[in-house]
């Protein structure tokens, strides 16, 4: 009996061609509670049966949009199933991602640091 070789990156093609659509559908979405979603990255399950999808905002209420994009997900999920060439369309498990708020804190707190030692060097 022969085995199928598993395709190679089979799994990072599949979660990138999710996140290009689900941009698309999640733009298409009427609700309110849906700001300016960007999102960071998706990770499929090995079976894909299910895929994190973390999110950033620019403007709104995070746990809200969270609240709401879950809500849509079997919408979402059934866009994505009219758009992907897979047999199994994975369900959908929305997660803020907090990466650039914390990049953004940071990058403030090293700017303070800063200019706290040119103060120090300039008297």
């Amino acid at each position: 009996m022969r085995h199928r070789k598993s395709i190679p990156n089979r799994s990072f093609r599949v979660a990138d061609q999710i996140q290009r659509d689900l941009a698309e559908l999640i733009r298409a979405l009427k609700d309110p509670r849906v700001g300016m979603v960007t999102l960071n990255s998706v990770e499929v399950s090995p079976d894909y049966a299910h895929a994190q999808v973390y999110f950033s905002l620019l403007v709104g209420d995070p746990l809200e949009c969270q609240t709401a994009l879950n809500e849509a997900a079997g919408f979402l999920r059934n866009g994505l199933f009219k758009r992907l060439a897979i047999h199994t369309v994975p369900t959908l498990h929305f997660r803020f991602d907090r990466s650039t708020e914390r990049a953004a804190d940071l990058q403030a707190l090293i700017r303070k640091a800063n200019e706290g030692r040119s103060e120090e060097g300039s008297s």
